[in-house]
C-alpha cells in the first residue's frame, strides 16, 4: 500500500487530500484545498496562494490516477465542488441527510445533485466496499471536533490491504480526537498508519486547555493500543509553537506531519502569515481578486441545528 499527502497544513494549505494505492485500487481522499480568510487580522499573502496553486495542480494530476474517491464531510478544504472532476468513478460521500448541518447541509444537497449524474455516487456512511486489493470500510458519523461542537459530523475511511494486512485509517477532522466516541472508534479499527487532524490549539482560548489536552490523552491511547505511526496535520499545526504544544506527541517517535511523513521540512504559512505580510511590503487591502476555484475556508463553526436523519440518496 502507497499512501501519499497530497496537500496539508504542513505544506502551506488547509488540506488533508490524501492518495492511496493498493495494488490496482487506487483512491483520492478528501480532494480539496483552501487557505484560512482570516489570521491574525489578515488575508491569505501571495505565497499561500502559490501554495495553494500548486496544491490544486498536485490533486488534480493524482485524480487521473484515481478509480475512487472519498469525502468525508462538506467543508471547502475537503472537497471540490467540481461536478466534472469525480465523472466515471466510484464516490463514496458524506450522507447528504443524515447528521448534516448548516452550510454543510446546502452544500451537500448541491453536490449529490450535480456530481450523481455523471459519477457512481453513494453515501459513505457506515458503507463497506470489496475491491480485489483492498477493504474500504467507512465509519458511522463522527463529531467534528468535541461532541455537540455545532461543527457537525464526518465520515472516517479505513483501507485494508487484502494482502499484507496492513491497515490505513484516515480521519480527517476529528481533532485530537477530541470526541470519546471517535478515540474508542479509531482505536478498535487498529490502523497500521492513522492520518488525522490534531487537537486545535490554535481555538484554546476559545475551547479551553482540558479539552484541547483530552484530544492529547485520547490520540495518546491510540498509539498505545494499536502500536501505529500517526499523521497528525491540519488543525494541530496552525500555531508557531506547535511543536513544543504537542512535545508529548512528538516524543512517542511515532508521531509526524504530512511534511515529515513525506520527508520534507514543515511549511505552515498560515502561522507565518504576519511575516509574509511584512515580506510583500504592501497593505493587506491591496490583495488582488483571486479566480473562484481558489477557495478561502469557512469559519469553524456550523451555527444551525442538525437535520433529522431520513436515510441516504442514491442507494
Amino acid at each position: 500500500m502507497n499512501i501519499v499527502p497530497l496537500a496539508a497544513d504542513s505544506l502551506g494549505v488547509r488540506s488533508m487530500a490524501t492518495y492511496v494505492e493498493c495494488g490496482e485500487t487506487r483512491l483520492l481522499i478528501d480532494p480539496g484545498a483552501a487557505l484560512g480568510a482570516s489570521r491574525f487580522g489578515l488575508p491569505p499573502a501571495e505565497a499561500e496562494w502559490e501554495a495553494l496553486r500548486r496544491a490544486n495542480d498536485r490533486i488534480a494530476a493524482y485524480a487521473e490516477r484515481a478509480g475512487w474517491i472519498f469525502v468525508s464531510h462538506y467543508h471547502d478544504e475537503h472537497y471540490r465542488h467540481d461536478p466534472a472532476f469525480y465523472a466515471g468513478r466510484g464516490v463514496l460521500a458524506k450522507d447528504p441527510q443524515r447528521m448534516v448541518s448548516g452550510v454543510q447541509a446546502e452544500r451537500a444537497r448541491q453536490f449529490w445533485l450535480e456530481t450523481e449524474k455523471g459519477a457512481r455516487l453513494d453515501s459513505a456512511d457506515g458503507r463497506c466496499v470489496e475491491t480485489p486489493d483492498c477493504i474500504l470500510t467507512c465509519s458511522p458519523p463522527l463529531p467534528h471536533g468535541a461532541e455537540l461542537s455545532g461543527q457537525g459530523y464526518l465520515v472516517a475511511l479505513t483501507v485494508t490491504d487484502r494482502r499484507s494486512g496492513r491497515r490505513f485509517v484516515h480521519a480527517s477532522d476529528v481533532q485530537g480526537p477530541l470526541s470519546p466516541v471517535a478515540a474508542a472508534y479509531l482505536a478498535r479499527e487498529r490502523p497500521s498508519v492513522l492520518y488525522l487532524s490534531g487537537p486545535p490549539a490554535y481555538l484554546e482560548h476559545r475551547i479551553g486547555h482540558a479539552l484541547v489536552e483530552q484530544g492529547v490523552e485520547h490520540l495518546l491511547r491510540i498509539i498505545d493500543r494499536a502500536g501505529c505511526r500517526v499523521i497528525m496535520d491540519h488543525h494541530a499545526v496552525r500555531i508557531s509553537n506547535f511543536r513544543d504544544r504537542f512535545r508529548r506527541l512528538w516524543d512517542t517517535g511515532q508521531v509526524v506531519t504530512a511534511a515529515g511523513y513525506l520527508g520534507l521540512a514543515d511549511t505552515p504559512l498560515e502561522t507565518q502569515r504576519r511575516a509574509l505580510w511584512g515580506a510583500q511590503r504592501k497593505p493587506a487591502g491591496a490583495l488582488p481578486r483571486r479566480p473562484a476555484e481558489r477557495r478561502l475556508a469557512e469559519p469553524e463553526l456550523e451555527r444551525r441545528p442538525f437535520r433529522k436523519a431520513k436515510g441516504g440518496l442514491g442507494r
